[in-house]
């Protein structure tokens, strides 16, 4: 594909699918939301607890632009408190073997020096996503 003459694929190139696609998933806290979502339907206070180090605004603003995106579907249940939930639409899923091989290149990475050994918020979600992807 990189070498379809078709394709302008320069940084600024707003039809690029690369440029696209990093708009989409560019950001901290992007790719880690779409991990967790690959578990199933979460609360915002179920994701804001997986998501170690993210704070309220930014996990909002975040979901907003993926759900902007069509990657996140954001579903309100009318009724007192208010229930929100999040989960991933068909395009989401889509990126479920990206992000399984993410993981398991990233296994492959040697260990962030200080970083929290085996990654405690990706255990977290896969006790609810059995994969083929040993997390």
């Amino acid at each position: 594909m990189k070498d379809d003459p078709s394709l302008d694929c320069t940084p600024d190139s707003l039809n690029c699918p690369v440029v696209r696609a990093v708009g989409a998933l560019g950001g901290k806290w992007k790719l880690h939301i779409v991990y967790h979502l690959m578990g199933g339907v979460m609360r915002f206070g179920e994701l804001h607890r997986a998501i170690a180090g993210v704070t309220q605004q930014m996990l909002t603003a975040q979901l907003r632009e993926l759900e902007a995106d069509g990657i996140v579907l954001r579903t309100v249940y009318p009724q007192v408190p208010p229930k929100v939930e999040y989960s991933l639409t068909a395009t989401g899923k889509e990126l479920e073997p990206l992000i399984d091989a993410l993981v398991i290149w990233g296994q492959k990475l040697p260990r962030m020096p200080g970083g929290v050994e085996g990654g405690a918020d990706v255990d977290r979600a896969s006790e609810k996503r059995p994969s083929s992807v040993s997390r």
